[in-house]
């Protein structure tokens, strides 16, 4: 993340394409079964930890790690017993 502000983090992402910039707050040992999104992601972990598992690949990303993730691809998430704060960039489809 290299001292990135979340409204450089936003300039960034809004340039890229992406149509929604977010701040996404989740409790202590948060758990989402396997899902997918309807919008493509980028992200970057502010605060905390997580584990991202795509089919067999389990990622652990945290604080400072990025990720990205097409829209609907399923995924299941997984956050640490501090919680987490990622900045989410959303591609919503139709816009590029």
């Amino acid at each position: 993340m290299a001292d990135l502000s979340f409204e450089e983090f936003s300039a960034r992402a809004t340039a890229a394409g992406f149509d929604e910039v977010m701040v996404r707050e989740w409790a202590p040992d948060a758990v989402t079964q396997t899902h997918s999104h309807p919008f493509d992601v980028d992200a970057i972990v502010a605060r905390g930890e997580f584990w991202l598992t795509c089919g067999d690949e389990t990622r652990h990303i945290c604080s400072g790690g990025t990720f990205d993730l097409p829209r609907d691809v399923p995924h299941a998430e997984r956050y640490g017993p501090e919680g987490a704060t990622v900045w989410v960039a959303r591609r919503n489809a139709g816009s590029r």
